[in-house]
């Protein structure tokens, strides 16, 4: 399982969430398990519950099941506030969540989201949702295919490559990455190729897979769900992630807009901890590549007056 995932700024995370002994914790994205692993080496007396939806981290978890502080939730993060009270939990005492999609999946052709290896069409996370892959590039209108290139993929020629699979599959079904990335490699600017593919994959699985939307959602319940001094720690990798995050910390809402109290305070129930994202270390680039990106935001829920 350590060649799963490599845990990014772990160090950085733990000390983001500022872990009690006996203290009830969140992991939303459990992958392969290893910021679990490093929470509940710190636990004594306390709680940890692990979200996933992919069934490769359900296997990932057996290892941690006979752990007495560790439970295992097998659900979208979007669900946290409804399956954390399913477990009896009103208020934990801290989150965290690693937005990135993990090299296994990455590197799995069989799932859909490689770049570099063929496979079927499929990108679910849930492996029980019925939107795949397949269905967005071949049903979906064009005015549609343009919009999740240009908004989730900021793909700048967004109108021509949606123009060039509408083509595509009018002649014939695409249903395999080797025939959406050869189409794509006909629009693709030249030396950028690599950047194109990653940034077409990763909208249509941002699409598949709703990741905004359960971003958002799961943004909206963090205050509810954490106790006055709990912690949020999250962790994003483009700036359609960071964007939300920053605003959701910043004024209490992901638009980003600002209300403010009768005495003009800004009303926000968080308060951020870190003034600039995280980023990791020169040491941490050179051992793991997936940590470029990273940008870790830390804040705190505000305490009851």
């Amino acid at each position: 399982m350590s060649t799963y995932h490599i845990p990014v700024m772990l160090k950085e995370c733990l000390e983001g969430l500022d872990i009690k002994p006996n203290g009830i914790y969140v992991d939303v994205t459990f992958g392969g398990g290893g910021h679990t692993r490093a929470i509940l080496e710190k636990l004594d007396g306390g709680m940890l519950y692990a979200f996933d939806q992919d069934a490769d981290a359900k296997a990932n978890a057996e290892e941690f099941q006979q752990h007495r502080s560790f439970t295992f939730v097998e659900s979208n993060f979007r669900f946290l506030k409804r399956q954390l009270r399913f477990h009896g939990v009103k208020q934990v005492d801290g989150i965290l969540a690693d937005l990135g999609v993990s090299s296994h999946q990455l590197d799995e052709g069989s799932r859909g989201f490689s770049t570099r290896f063929d496979g079927e069409l499929d990108m679910r996370m849930d492996q029980g949702a019925a939107v795949t892959a397949k269905h967005v590039v071949n049903e979906y209108e064009q005015k549609d295919l343009i919009h999740i290139l240009s908004a989730y993929g900021e793909v700048k020629n967004a109108k021509t490559l949606a123009a060039a699979i509408i083509r595509a599959r009018g002649m014939k079904t695409i249903h395999r990455n080797e025939q959406l990335r050869e189409i794509a490699l006909t629009c693709a600017p030249r030396g950028r190729e690599m950047k194109y593919l990653a940034q077409l994959f990763q909208a249509i699985r941002i699409e598949v897979n709703d990741e905004m939307g359960a971003l958002h959602e799961f943004l909206e319940q963090t205050p509810e769900v954490l106790a006055p001094g709990g912690r949020l720690v999250v962790m994003s990798y483009h700036s359609l992630e960071d964007r939300p995050v920053k605003n959701f910390i910043n004024a209490g809402n992901i638009r980003g807009k600002q209300e403010k109290d009768f005495y003009g305070n800004i009303i926000r129930p968080l308060e951020s901890i870190t003034r600039k994202p995280i980023i990791a270390g020169e040491e941490e680039l050179e051992r793991n590549n997936r940590a470029r990106s990273a940008k870790l935001r830390v804040a705190e829920r505000v305490q009851s007056k």
